[in-house]
């Protein structure tokens, strides 16, 4: 990255000198906040080596507003795109929310949207993410027991590949809407674009030939999520997502804490009606945080699935809440 960058943002600018290291400064120039106008965070483009491959991989890192080079280790959030964008997808509830509450917000790239081999969770994919967390702990004040991992959809799948294959890195993790296991997801999508896509990531469909079923399963959570226990993960899906289907979710919390779900409480909630015929209190229990009618909540130590009133969607505050 070139070590002077510049951002005008018109109207009333503050400059300000970040100096990470004693070595590497940017000049921002950011807006005043006025009483009108809250302090907003700064976005700043980097390139890391990939310690892989050894090519330039981009990621945004924002700053909070009141960010200071001699402030005291604050967290780091790392939020992961969806399916079919990279890094240039933004979340302004995300990006508000880390900056009111002091924390740095890295959302890397991990080789793009999924329709190409060096994505859709590969190897490579998952060093573009632990290689932009160590810049940016070698670059800034980041508090190292306490960096988070968020995404929905594709980000959401990431987020539980990240935390069952790399458990040591994150304080705690959320994943929305995730996809846990390709060969099922293949299998619901094979005449769409989705399955298009994985077609070109991995070389065909999973029962073309044992190597690309074997694939498919290399790429796929469920076949971690057992070793995800040290995390507190919270998964979170809407049960009338069409296009990633709530019982992902629930598979993965089954891998996560076999006994919990039962397979007869998935196939009650897949079922058109009123959802289980005997729920638990925390199944039915109101979240003020999500704000809608909640089917099924099943917590085991430190972790935590529900099963929600939506879509193929996120609450992102709700999110937020939980790595907090």
């Amino acid at each position: 990255m070139d070590t002077r960058d510049r951002m005008s943002r018109g109207g009333n600018t503050t400059a300000r000198r970040l100096c990470a290291i004693a070595t590497a400064c940017w000049w921002i120039v950011a807006p005043a906040p006025t009483a009108a106008q809250p302090a907003t965070p700064v976005r700043l483009r980097i390139e890391v080596p990939s310690t892989a491959d050894h090519t330039p991989q981009p990621s945004y890192l924002y700053l909070p507003a009141d960010f200071s080079a001699s402030s005291a280790p604050m967290p780091l959030a790392v939020k992961l795109h969806t399916w079919s964008f990279d890094l240039e997808q933004r979340d302004t509830t995300v990006e508000s929310e880390a900056n009111a509450r002091g924390w740095l917000l890295l959302a890397p790239n991990f080789r793009g949207r999924n329709d190409n081999p060096a994505a859709c969770g590969s190897k490579l994919a998952q060093q573009d993410i632990l290689d932009a967390v160590a810049w940016v702990r070698a670059h800034y004040p980041v508090d190292g027991h306490r960096i988070y991992l968020l995404g929905r959809s594709g980000g959401g799948f990431l987020t539980m590949m990240m935390a069952a294959r790399h458990p040591a890195t994150w304080a705690a993790a959320s994943a929305w809407v995730g996809i846990s296991d390709m060969r099922a997801w293949y299998n619901e999508h094979a005449g769409d674009d989705y399955g298009r896509m994985m077609r070109a990531c991995y070389g065909g469909s999973p029962g073309d030939n044992e190597n690309l079923t074997a694939v498919y399963g290399e790429r796929s959570p469920l076949t971690y999520l057992e070793s995800a226990s040290p995390v507190p993960l919270d998964l979170a899906a809407g049960r009338s997502d069409s296009v990633v289907a709530f019982t992902h979710s629930l598979r993965a919390f089954q891998a996560l804490a076999p006994g919990v779900v039962s397979d007869a409480e998935i196939a009650a909630l897949a079922r058109s009606g009123p959802g289980l015929g005997a729920p638990a209190p925390a199944d039915t229990a109101s979240d003020v945080l999500f704000g809608r009618r909640i089917f099924l909540r099943r917590t085991a130590g430190a972790s935590r699935v529900t099963i929600f009133e939506g879509g193929h969607e996120w609450l992102a505050s709700a999110a937020m809440a939980w790595l907090s």
